[in-house]
């Protein structure tokens, strides 16, 4: 597992072992290739392969009106919610190959099918996120990989 900041990796890695789980982390910004590609060698170093990749990772730094949102913002958001999605799966994808398979779960939002208020470039996002889902998804299978999306709705987080 991953995250931005050691402090949360070391939480999620703490209570998942309490629950005899199996379980290593990671700092990662998915926003920086150097991180994603870190992420997966770890993965790979320490357990031999990969066959699953979640895909969680988003941000929103700006609520208001969608065009009065500064291009840097634009760029951030889709660079961490669509465009890395895509590079890690870019990444792992040889990797699930060679097992003769493997699942990506890319976690796109509600927000995708029906836009929230003052939210519209993260709207936008898991809309292309969405996108996504679908370009993918066959190219996938035919590579012996299953793609999902999982599309919660707005859940009650510091984010939120």
């Amino acid at each position: 597992l991953s995250s931005r900041r050691q402090p949360n990796v070391d939480a999620a890695v703490q209570k998942l072992r309490a629950q005899g789980l199996e379980v290593s982390g990671v700092v990662c910004h998915v926003g920086q290739p150097q991180d994603r590609q870190r992420l997966v060698q770890t993965a790979l170093d320490t357990y031999g392969a990969i066959d699953i990749l979640i895909s969680n990772a988003a941000v929103n730094p700006v609520m208001g009106s969608t065009l009065e949102v500064e291009e840097a913002a634009w760029e951030k958001i889709f660079q961490v919610n669509v465009t890395a999605a895509a590079m890690l799966v870019k990444l792992v994808l040889p990797h699930m190959e060679k097992r003769g398979g493997g699942a990506v779960v890319l976690v796109t939002s509600v927000a995708g099918f029906m836009p929230f208020p003052a939210l519209g470039p993260y709207s936008v996002s898991k809309t292309a996120l969405l996108g996504l889902v679908k370009v993918l998804a066959p190219e996938l299978r035919a590579r012996g990989v299953r793609l999902n999306a999982v599309a919660p709705g707005l859940i009650q987080t510091r984010f939120s």
